[in-house]
């Protein structure tokens, strides 16, 4: 990545650009309708969220276009890799969640991660969204966002795919697992 933390080097950009494009291709049945000279002319413009889509696609989690939404006229990003990405694993859920754990602190957390990758964590509804599209997390399991009357108690929720059924379960929001990262939404 070049110097400037939130700017893609010219390399970058175009092999960016690239892998996206491919994605885009081989996954229509994701975006029916669109068109992705139509997706390259918004992402030229917005550099910040190009970068986010970096970050998502560097720490494993293959973003891809879901959905347009026509009110805001943006494109849906969500991490589409079938398992939750491996760049985002073994962490737990927020920052104090992290700062309770006395010994074997994970490296990361959800949200500080989300937050500095300029993503969103998908919420349970988005997930749920997301595997009407694949069969995603069939081995390992991904956070989502929690709601606040569950976070205040300590827990925190995670979802995956078994049985070809989408599971929804709560942990201690300071547990982290070596299967179990986040997937995120960028809007662009």
């Amino acid at each position: 990545m070049s110097d400037n933390k939130r700017m893609l080097s010219s390399e970058e950009y175009k092999n960016l650009l690239e892998i996206l494009k491919e994605r885009f291709e081989k996954n229509i049945n994701r975006h029916k309708g669109m068109e992705w000279d139509e997706v390259q002319e918004k992402l030229k413009y917005n550099t910040e969220k190009l970068w986010s889509l970096y970050e998502m696609e560097r720490t494993g989690g293959e973003p891809d276009i879901i959905s347009y939404d026509e009110e805001t006229g943006e494109y849906v990003f969500y991490d589409c890799s079938a398992e939750s990405p491996k760049g985002r694993r073994s962490i737990c859920y927020d920052r104090e969640a992290l700062e309770s754990r006395k010994q074997n602190k994970p490296q990361n957390n959800v949200i500080d991660m989300a937050l500095d990758m300029g993503i969103d964590v998908l919420t349970e509804e988005q997930y749920r969204e997301l595997q009407k599209l694949g069969s995603f997390d069939l081995k390992t399991s991904s956070w989502v966002k929690t709601p606040e009357n569950i976070r205040v108690k300590g827990g925190a929720i995670f979802c995956d795919r078994r049985y070809d059924t989408v599971f929804v379960y709560h942990n201690g929001a300071e547990s982290y697992y070596s299967a179990r990262g986040f997937r995120g939404s960028l809007r662009v």
